[in-house]
């Protein structure tokens, strides 16, 4: 998938771009940006002047122990143009997959993001994309949904959902709701240098430790951590938290892999009627 024209020209990269490994496989190297399509401009007009402040200022920590990658605007000072956005390409950067550096990475960028609003922007309430939807209905807000879903997966999110809120543990133990990167697993490079580099921020209003579940979970599913990782998420708060990742990642998967998800959560296969 090519940029059109006017986005190497806004973004000041020559029109000769070249697939980046990895991700979803949809965006480019072109010149010295990583170009990426489906960017929402009402998330990055708010988001992106926050992430760049917060790359500067990473960028002059002694000793340094956490990157995110710089976005970049166009000519006219636009976050997006025609849907594709732009970050700073980094060299010699690699996919990080060991779950122990992920989540390290996730409670550090936490830690900093945690400070950065006190309330979430009005277009990140707006959102209205399945993602957005699945996550609401995670937390039981009925203007969330599954939509139009297959009975496999009504069930197995009656299934996840039949475990939530068991005595004495309710969506408040997970700890206040502040912003999040809700998409950590595969978004996280080492530099050349060996320090993680966090890439496509997704951003949700939800605790961090709803956050630091769907890495888990993703970790496992997609990135070979060991199922095992599972048994230190079936109880208490982390319990709930690993439930709402579930109904989450369950909701917001276009296909979703119904026999994976049970395996991993040690659901039975369901019955037939």
């Amino acid at each position: 998938m090519q940029p059109p024209p006017e986005v190497f020209d806004l973004f000041a990269v020559p029109a000769d771009a070249t697939p980046v490994p990895g991700g979803q496989g949809h965006s480019v190297l072109a010149g010295d940006l990583v170009l990426s399509p489906g960017r929402s401009a009402a998330t990055a007009d708010w988001l992106n002047p926050l992430l760049a402040r917060l790359a500067a200022d990473l960028d002059h920590e002694q000793p340094r122990s956490l990157r995110v990658a710089m976005p970049i605007p166009t000519r006219d000072l636009q976050w997006v143009e025609a849907g594709w956005g732009a970050t700073r390409f980094e060299p010699g950067a690699r996919p990080c997959r060991d779950l122990d550096v992920l989540l390290a990475t996730g409670r550090l960028l936490h830690a900093h993001l945690a400070g950065l609003l006190a309330s979430p922007p009005p277009a990140l309430d707006a959102r209205d994309d399945r993602w957005a939807r699945a996550a609401r209905a995670a937390f039981g807000d009925p203007t969330g949904g599954p939509g139009r879903v297959s009975p496999e997966v009504r069930t197995l999110v009656a299934d996840l959902t039949a475990r939530l809120d068991a005595p004495g543990t309710e969506a408040s133990d997970l700890g206040p709701d502040q912003l999040v990167h809700g998409d950590l697993a595969g978004n996280v490079l080492l530099d050349a240098a060996g320090l993680p580099v966090v890439i496509d921020v997704a951003p949700y209003w939800r605790p961090a430790l709803w956050a630091e579940a769907v890495c888990v979970l993703d970790a496992v599913l997609w990135l070979g951590a060991h199922p095992a990782v599972m048994g230190e998420w079936s109880m208490g708060p982390r319990g709930q938290a690993m439930m709402r990742a579930a109904i989450f990642r369950v909701l917001s998967d276009d296909p979703c892999d119904v026999t994976a998800y049970r395996r991993v959560l040690g659901l039975a296969p369901a019955t037939r009627s």
